[in-house]
């Protein structure tokens, strides 16, 4: 009981910090634009990016952005997680893969994702397709290391005794080396979220269409410093919003069941 009632009491207390942080930085913002050091056009007020960000829900701009970047993310990072997950599994399992393909995704992890956009805008032109593919390799490295490292990390024992039981073959990689591989690969999986994410707004930012990453392009050549700070606290929102009510509940519960934490 009374370690519920203290738990309750640090939520409301980190929430409280947490407001109370936003509330001085929007303060120590609006001080800046009183001080009138810049123009509104560099230096937008609080009030101008709140009414950009209104006029853009309201007519429905910020919504198509946000609707054709969600598909474009959740397609990229669909398939980076299938192909991730099975390249993962097969690496941490077969010794010549580990020593060949592992090697080679591990080199290929060291290269930031943006530079993944010179070879598909050579191989795809400016395209729907050169997005996915920049989406997918910016995703695609970081789960494949995770799950590799979490079959790696499978204690032996488990594997052995589920071949004493009789599992063989895609049963022991179903029901023995996925489940304890799972915490490293959820981990992954939020690594190659926020990866793919940050790829799609730098292909977005090329790429003449839809798509926040278009509309973050449109208001640096428009001068409207507004709506590019607009733009980013929805980016920004997206971000945390998928971290807190997707991977954060998924994670705690896996790392709960695994008795972890």
């Amino acid at each position: 009981m009374f370690s519920k009632i203290r738990l309750a009491n640090l939520v409301a207390d980190a929430r409280a910090h947490k407001i109370a942080f936003f509330v001085c930085l929007l303060a120590l913002w609006q001080g800046l634009v009183q001080l009138g050091l810049w123009q509104e056009y560099i230096f937008p007020s609080p009030l101008g990016v709140a009414r950009t960000l209104a006029r853009g829900f309201q007519n429905g701009t910020l919504l198509i952005g946000i609707a054709v970047s969600l598909q474009r993310i959740l397609i990229g990072f669909g398939i980076s997680v299938v192909f991730g997950t099975v390249l993962g599994l097969l690496i941490g399992r077969i010794r010549l893969l580990q020593e060949t393909i592992g090697a080679l995704v591990l080199g290929l992890q060291a290269l930031p994702s943006i530079c993944w956009l010179p070879i598909a805008l050579l191989w795809f032109g400016l395209s729907e397709t050169a997005i996915l593919f920049v989406v997918v390799m910016g995703a695609l490295l970081s789960i494949t290391l995770a799950t590799e490292a979490g079959v790696r990390n499978t204690p032996p024992r488990y594997v052995h005794a589920a071949r004493n039981l009789g599992a063989r073959g895609w049963r022991i990689y179903l029901y023995v080396i996925l489940p304890a591989a799972l915490p490293a690969i959820i981990s992954g999986l939020k690594l190659g979220w926020s990866f793919a994410w940050r790829s799609l707004m730098a292909a977005e930012l090329l790429y003449v269409g839809l798509g926040l990453g278009q509309l973050l392009n449109m208001g640096r050549e428009l001068n409207d410093m507004s709506q590019v700070v607009a733009v980013m606290l929805v980016i920004i929102a997206i971000g945390l919003t998928v971290d807190r009510f997707i991977f954060q509940p998924v994670e705690s519960r896996v790392r709960e069941r695994w008795g972890l934490g």
